[in-house]
């Protein structure tokens, strides 16, 4: 094994990197990225970094010394254009790499507005990369108006940042709540009521029929009628695995590049992790968006790649920063068929706890980072807690942390 390649070159893929020459691999190993940034957080592109807090550096997840030091050929700004399978062979813009492993970690793109609705008008920005954010910026100015189209954790954020500086923000949602597809009423309207008592206007049912404008959004009509003057809008939509590349190499795709839970695809020559692979958990397959998926599934694809044979078996955890709220997940709340709710012990604390068929499953806690981290013990141990002790404002969850 002399030539692995990665495509890809962002959390899962520097992680990929790191590990495989943490691991021993003295090979040659080239990581191919499309942008022009060293691989980078995203997260904090819709909080800390919208709002100015930090510079680009501190994005970076390592610093940019980091890959020559480690013989790790950084390509940047070079989209690969094709995969030759057979000679084992990928193209870029300007040459040709052969590879022995090859490992796909291109993540997910923006889901992006139809263009019958975005009409190629300015001033429509979606949050998925440094570019994004720093078109973005400018417009971030008090007194400006601002249309968020879709009440999912990204919409949300960038509500919170453009609210701190002074951008009159509406948010609409075409569910029947915000959050829907990701947790249950009470936590969606927790966040809710905390948008609305920071002057947020919450939208949930309605969708967009039109924006109106001569060579930038000024208008925007909803399917209820509603007629409002913007400046600018903000698309949260979701996203889509950036599996494009992987079809066209023949590698077969179910909602991601599917692979096996080695990391390993229908070719044993090329794996996936990250944004972009679906893979088997608990009888179903499943992908995940999240910092924590694209580095430990990378980094056991790594050891796999390195003669391991070590099955991924995620434990999920997430997080959403909004205004004064942390929100710290924990676990996968898929057929959830009960909630219990616990208050915490500080202003706007809470956390609420996800049971199916009794069992414990999944927490969000809200300001209430003890909750988050013992329900995240209590899940990953597989052992459950009873919704009605949860409940119990009298009892000691430090208990559970003892068993």
């Amino acid at each position: 094994m002399k030539d692995i390649v990665v495509i890809g070159a962002g959390q899962a893929g520097a992680s990929l990197c790191a590990k495989l020459r943490q691991g021993g691999y003295d090979g040659k190993l080239s990581l191919f990225g499309k942008e022009v940034f060293p691989p980078y957080q995203r997260p904090p592109l819709s909080k800390k970094y919208l709002l100015g807090e930090i510079d680009v550096e501190r994005l970076y997840i390592r610093p940019k010394k980091f890959y020559s030091e480690h013989d790790i050929h950084l390509s940047l700004d070079s989209p690969i254009s094709k995969i030759d399978v057979k000679k084992k062979i990928i193209y870029s813009r300007e040459n040709s790499t052969p590879f022995h492993q090859l490992i796909f970690t291109t993540g997910s793109n923006p889901r992006k507005l139809p263009g019958s609705l975005s009409r190629n008008l300015k001033n429509i920005f979606y949050v998925r990369s440094i570019l994004d954010v720093n078109y973005m910026a400018s417009h971030l100015v008090q007194g400006k108006k601002v249309l968020i189209i879709g009440g999912g954790y990204i919409g949300l954020e960038a509500a919170a940042v453009c609210r701190k500086l002074g951008v009159n923000v509406k948010i609409i949602e075409m569910d029947k709540r915000i959050l829907n597809r990701v947790s249950s009423s009470q936590t969606a309207n927790y966040f809710k009521e905390l948008h609305k008592n920071h002057g947020v206007e919450v939208r949930e049912g309605v969708t967009l029929d039109a924006l109106l404008g001569e060579t930038q959004v000024e208008k925007a009509i909803l399917s209820d009628g509603t007629q409002m003057n913007i400046d600018f809008v903000i698309v949260g939509i979701g996203v889509l695995p950036n599996d494009n590349l992987a079809s066209e190499a023949g590698l077969d795709i179910e909602n991601g590049i599917k692979t096996n839970s080695l990391g390993q695809t229908s070719n044993e020559s090329i794996w996936a992790a990250g944004d972009c692979a679906s893979f088997p958990w608990k009888g179903k397959r499943i992908r995940l968006e999240s910092v924590q998926n694209a580095i430990d599934q990378s980094e056991i694809v790594a050891e796999n790649i390195l003669g391991g044979k070590k099955n991924y078996i995620p434990s999920p955890w997430f997080w959403s920063d909004q205004y004064d709220v942390k929100l710290q997940i924990a676990g996968l709340n898929t057929g959830y068929d009960q909630i219990a709710v616990r208050k915490g012990d500080r202003a706007n604390s809470v956390s609420h706890w996800y049971y199916k068929s009794g069992t414990l499953i999944s927490v969000d806690a809200m300001n209430d980072p003890r909750s988050y981290m013992i329900g995240k013990r209590i899940i990953e141990s597989g052992n459950t807690v009873s919704p009605i002790d949860i409940e119990n404002p009298d009892y000691d969850l430090k208990k559970l942390i003892k068993k």
